[in-house]
């Protein structure tokens, strides 16, 4: 049977939400706070896929949904805007409280759209670089 299947990587993602979050557990360990959302278009997503597979031939389709040991693309742990009441970072990606510490991974970011954010990544870093020239 496995020599005539195909996996597939349908993915989606989960909307911000303010409650997913990293922390540091008080033995030091890291806890990531998990809890998914956006199912219903998640659901429909894999629907959607199946339907295609169907069409396409394939007579079993089987479905694993992956939970938080798949989170290679995880984004938005902190927050970046012009408050240091309401975000970690400036607009160029500044510690609001450490002037020459600035973070250009995808940490900052909201959302990912579910695609691999690295080249993404590289602009932030190349557009902080450019501000930091200056």
């Amino acid at each position: 049977m496995a020599d005539r299947s195909v996996d597939w990587w349908v993915m989606s993602e989960d909307l911000p939400d303010p409650e997913n979050r990293i922390t540091l557990g008080a033995d030091g360990r890291i806890v990531v706070h998990w809890k998914p959302n956006n199912l219903v278009a998640h659901k429909k997503l894999i629907g959607a896929a199946r339907y295609m597979m169907e069409e396409a031939g394939y007579p079993i389709v089987l479905v694993e949904r992956m939970g938080i040991a798949t989170n290679s693309h995880q984004c938005g742990t902190l927050r970046f805007g012009e408050d240091p009441a309401t975000s970690v970072l400036d607009p160029f990606c500044r510690t609001h409280e450490i002037d020459n510490l600035y973070v250009v991974d995808s940490s900052f970011f909201p959302s990912s759209a579910a695609t691999n954010p690295a080249l993404t990544i590289a602009a932030q870093a190349l557009r902080v670089a450019d501000h930091l020239m200056d």
